[in-house]
């Protein structure tokens, strides 16, 4: 899917977004803001804002880019950004092709977020490029299920809610692996769908060799 159907998708669900997300928002808040209280002081990259609902659970005083595809979704986001205590940038961009330079931040969040970017591999890839080696990828994402039968009526549902936003089968853990991450702790929030997953860009030990 090219990037500006994608985000003209985004842009006409953008208007409604925050009213067809307000429950799952205020269920799962606690376990969002406990993974971003992992923020620490360096760059940080947060994938995808969308209107910004989720900058008032930020930990405060820290360097935050957050980008989105929908142009949309980043206006409705823009006095949340003003309003919080930090340095928060608001930039337009595609998961899949980033703007910037290899080795950039410090740590990733992503936010129910690889559940709609088309290749999602791609755009984890993309990820691992910008990350610095020994940084870390923080994610709250849903996934499909392995067990009956979740697994089954996620299938069911997946071509329907395709055409109106998020995947529902995408299995993520594997997609962050063949990306090229080192996946190092994946808890399950609700049952094996919704689940925070910590990966880490490894140190490459031959172009950073410990010193005696």
């Amino acid at each position: 899917m090219k990037n500006q159907a994608v985000a003209e998708k985004w842009d006409r669900i953008a208007r409604f977004y925050n009213w067809s997300t307000w429950a799952s928002e205020r269920r799962w808040a606690p376990f969002k803001k406990e993974l971003f209280s992992r923020m620490g002081f360096g760059k940080i990259l947060f994938l995808a804002t969308g209107t910004g609902e989720e900058i008032r659970l930020f930990p405060e005083g820290r360097q935050i880019t957050a980008i989105d595809i929908s142009p949309q979704m980043l206006k409705r986001a823009e006095a949340r950004a003003l309003n919080y205590n930090g340095n928060l940038a608001l930039k337009q961009m595609d998961a899949r092709n980033l703007s910037f330079a290899a080795d950039t931040f410090d740590q990733v969040f992503t936010s129910c977020t690889f559940c709609s970017v088309p290749e999602p591999i791609k755009g984890l890839k993309e990820l691992f490029r910008v990350i610095k080696p020994g940084g870390t990828l923080n994610m709250f994402e849903h996934t499909r299920s392995r067990y009956f039968p979740f697994r089954e009526i996620l299938w069911m549902m997946n071509p329907v809610a395709e055409r109106i936003g998020p995947s529902l089968t995408r299995d993520t853990v594997a997609n962050v692996r063949a990306a090229g991450f080192s996946v190092k702790r994946i808890y399950n929030i609700y049952l094996d769908i919704v689940k925070i997953i910590s990966a880490e860009k490894q140190l490459d030990l031959q172009q950073n060799p410990k010193t005696a």
